[in-house]
């Protein structure tokens, strides 16, 4: 595998870090305080990042996006990793999903989200329906005019400034999972969508979770994305996308916190020495850089697997999103105790970024549903 960029991906990262040091790192610390982001701030970044050229950088240009392949995006996802989850995602790494839109939704639905105009949010979690996705209970049936959905999710990123939401639904309930459910677009102002809460958590401040319910919610059969009961096929195939991007995110935190603890191991002073000549410390800097960097590598090689299309890329993406989680969680662990009491204050952003890590093993498949997968396609 040859990992050697082409000047105009090189261009482009160095094109989102200026946007994510100019435009979001000077909000991170107040939204941090606020513990949530202005709708309209976070608006107005996916026009700044429009503008740019990088929103919507992993949608295939014939639905108006950038066209990165895979690897791509994983450079960009790197850059934006730096910076907070919420923020990132103000610069336009959208639901794969949205290549399986039809042409008839483009002009009211694809091409404003493009934009920046709108957001969307996709929401597949219940509340006793997370990883076991076969047992979602949100039902869809058929009507003359559409579809009445009933049910609900929780655990949903973002419903709260999303103008959309893709919702997944039971369409045939005697059906294998693979042929159970269908995606469907559902407009925040259906009188049948009740918004119902955002849920408390630990970090990804500015991005809330949100739980809401759907009372007799009617859409058109133009709200469907793909074909009536094919949802779970269009999920698999968008997740693991998702997952390699992620794996990116990760990276991108990683490297962020190594740079944050080398620079004060070489300026802190213990014992008349700097921090960084101590071999405890030079220790765990040792084992930051080797994991990171060979973190990095297994999300190169998930995204150049991708991009081949190898048939073990689901098992490349698994691997790519449990080590990447892993490894940043215990990245910003290490980095916390090299900086001691200052790790743990709100004066640096160690603090967060070790509680925004935590979520990463959990969010897109749990590090036991990734190790669960793996572990069958080695005893097929």
């Amino acid at each position: 595998m040859d990992f050697t960029f082409p000047e105009e991906l090189i261009l482009l990262r160095e094109t989102v870090k200026r946007y994510v040091d100019k435009e979001l790192r000077p909000l991170e610390k107040g939204i941090e305080e606020a513990g949530k982001a202005d709708p309209n701030v976070l608006r107005s970044l996916r026009l700044k990042a429009a503008k740019v050229g990088i929103y919507a950088h992993n949608l295939p240009t014939e639905i108006g996006g950038g066209g990165l392949n895979c690897l791509g995006q994983v450079v960009v996802a790197e850059e934006l990793g730096r910076t907070t989850m919420p923020l990132s995602r103000s610069a336009g790494y959208l639901p794969a999903l949205l290549a399986y839109c039809n042409p008839e939704q483009q002009s009211w639905f694809v091409d404003p989200l493009v934009s920046g105009e709108k957001f969307v949010t996709y929401a597949v979690t219940e509340p006793d329906a997370g990883s076991d996705v076969g047992s979602t209970k949100t039902r869809a049936s058929k009507e003359n005019d559409g579809w009445v959905l009933n049910g609900g999710k929780c655990f949903v990123s973002n419903v709260d400034i999303a103008d959309w939401v893709i919702v997944v639904a039971v369409t045939d309930a005697q059906a294998s999972i693979n042929n159970r459910f269908t995606l469907f677009i559902v407009e925040k102002s259906n009188p049948g969508f009740h918004f119902i809460r955002n849920i408390r958590k630990i970090g990804w401040h500015g991005a809330e979770f949100c739980q809401f319910s759907l009372d007799d919610c009617h859409v058109s059969d133009d709200c469907i994305i793909g074909e009536v009961n094919v949802g779970f096929e269009l999920i698999m195939l968008a997740i693991n996308l998702t997952r390699i991007h992620l794996g990116g995110i990760y990276v991108g935190m990683g490297l962020e916190l190594r740079d944050l603890a080398i620079g004060y191991a070489k300026q802190r002073k213990t014992f008349g020495k700097r921090l960084g000549d101590h071999q405890a410390i030079q220790f765990m800097l040792a084992d930051i850089d080797c994991e990171l960097e060979a973190c990095r590598l297994l999300v190169y090689a998930a995204a150049d697997a991708y991009d081949k299309g190898h048939s073990d890329m689901r098992i490349a993406a698994s691997r790519a999103k449990l080590m990447g989680s892993e490894m940043a969680f215990r990245t910003a662990d290490r980095v916390l105790q090299i900086f001691g009491a200052a790790g743990v204050s709100c004066d640096y952003p160690i603090e967060r970024m070790f509680r925004d890590s935590r979520a990463f093993r959990i969010g897109e498949g749990t590090s036991e549903i990734q190790r669960t997968q793996i572990a069958r396609h080695l005893l097929r």
